[in-house]
């Protein structure tokens, strides 16, 4: 299972509180907001749909979901202006982090950012520095069990074969999960031909995967775990990425 994958397992695990939900809907209808600036039309608008979706599988109300495209297609004027803004930088023992942000306030995003990594000794770069470390590409992710541990009723073979036969780069597969990429170009195809099959992915998003992976010890996994932990619970960003390989050792014992 791919670091993502574990990632998201160690952050199921821990659960999520009404105050971290309630953080996970703003940031979805600033994505919302900024991807409905290309057009208020999910329909004709990929980036907007896939915002979409992923505010539907966390179950955000409709009403929020409608006033954010409102407000990013300019039908409303009731609501800060965000762009998206990507910081680079190094955190413990050497480990390549991207952090998207999505902002009304550059200079307080870049402090609070700053301020999380100068915690655990790590530093800010500059653009580039770090993003040639990674490529763009499409992610679908089928969980297979709940945050029980109880199994959830997805086909691998039949995600493998759709996933493939409509160009997917690659298929993962283990007890946790099913997880296929992409090239950039070809995920809105896979994406209509894992729908049309009736495959629902639970995340299907385009993400910087790392060319190659670090390996730490547990402790020092720890670090930078808790660096990601911290980035993730500031309000302006949105997605952290980062080239720690996790075992399943290191997400049973940060779980």
């Amino acid at each position: 299972m791919s670091g993502h994958s574990k990632w998201s397992t160690i952050k199921r695990k821990k659960g999520a509180a009404d105050a971290a939900r309630g953080k996970l809907f703003t940031r979805l209808a600033r994505e919302i907001q900024i991807a409905a600036r290309q057009g208020a039309d999910p329909t004709t608008n990929f980036t907007l749909r896939l915002a979409v979706d992923r505010a539907k599988a966390e179950n955000m109300p409709k009403d929020n979901i409608e006033r954010a495209i409102r407000r990013g297609a300019g039908l409303e004027k009731d609501g800060a202006e965000y762009e998206t803004v990507v910081y680079e930088g190094y955190g413990p023992h050497g480990i390549a982090i991207l952090v998207e942000c999505l902002t009304d306030n550059r200079n307080r995003t870049i402090a609070d950012v700053r301020r999380a990594f100068t915690r655990v000794n790590g530093n800010l770069g500059e653009p580039g520095s770090v993003a040639w470390q990674f490529t763009e590409k499409g992610y679908f992710l089928f969980t297979r069990v709940n945050s029980d541990g109880e199994p959830i009723d997805v086909d691998p073979d039949a995600v493998f074969m759709a996933a493939l036969d409509s160009g997917a780069e690659d298929v993962e597969i283990s007890d946790d999960a099913v997880e296929v990429y992409t090239e950039r170009s070809d995920f809105a195809q896979v994406s209509q031909a894992l729908e049309a099959q009736g495959l629902t992915p639970s995340e299907a998003q385009l993400m910087m995967i790392p060319n190659t992976t670090i390996e730490l010890g547990n402790e020092e996994a720890s670090a930078v775990l808790n660096l990601i932990e911290a980035l993730e619970e500031l309000d302006d960003v949105n997605k952290v990425y980062h080239n720690l390989e996790l075992t399943e050792e290191m997400v049973a014992q940060f779980a």
